[in-house]
């Protein structure tokens, strides 16, 4: 099932790309669609620059100029086909893990990057499946959070505790929503902080992401 969303979601992602066109901006900081098409070919095609994805130094240096070089040299069309045709076959077989989250975060990145967007409605099969992908990829994504006890919860769910603190902070909203929030994209989320103030701030402001 999760495989089939991820290539439902890298589908849309392509169909988007090519409607809005090279230039057009995205949530990612610096990038345009083109930089962002360039990341996820080089990402599914090069796996010498997975470290750089998650480590600075050395690392971020060779991905930043694989994936420029590739921004550069190819053709944005010639990016999005390639990106239509997904992974190679091993990662394929591990599609719905490892791309599921990304291509759904990548898809809000350019639909949330102009006035008047507004969630996608009737998705539940697609919460479903990327509500399991939360407590992991938010404890990482939210280890520089400094003493907060954080759970998350899906509206009307149960809290799930992701990181120990004094504290007490829980984010609430659909997993999707969550999925942005805790990827960084703060402000173009919808998600509710309750509990101690100090903690909530902290949750807002701390570095969030790889």
């Amino acid at each position: 099932m999760s495989a089939d969303l991820a290539q439902a979601e890298r589908a849309a992602l392509c169909d988007l790309l090519l409607e809005v066109g090279p230039d057009a901006p995205t949530l990612c900081a610096g990038w345009t669609t083109t930089d962002l098409a360039a990341h996820l070919v080089v990402r599914d095609r090069r796996p010498d620059v997975g470290p750089g994805l998650i480590l600075s130094g050395p690392f971020a240096r060779h991905t930043a100029r694989v994936t420029r070089r590739a921004a550069e040299r190819v053709p944005f069309e010639h990016l999005v086909t390639r990106i239509r045709s997904g992974p190679p076959w091993p990662i394929r077989l591990v599609d719905g893990p490892v791309n599921l989250v990304e291509y759904f975060v990548h898809l809000e990145d350019v639909r949330r990057a102009v006035d008047g967007w507004a969630p996608r409605s009737g998705l539940d099969d697609l919460q479903d499946a990327l509500w399991p992908f939360q407590k992991s990829g938010t404890k990482l994504r939210t280890r520089r959070v400094q003493d907060v006890g954080l759970s998350i919860a899906r509206p009307g769910g149960q809290p799930v505790a992701v990181r120990s603190g004094s504290r007490q902070v829980t984010a609430t909203g659909d997993p999707g929503e969550l999925a942005l929030f805790f990827f960084g994209r703060r402000d173009r989320s919808r998600v509710d902080l309750t509990g101690d103030p100090d903690g909530v701030s902290e949750v807002r402001t701390a570095p969030i992401g790889f």
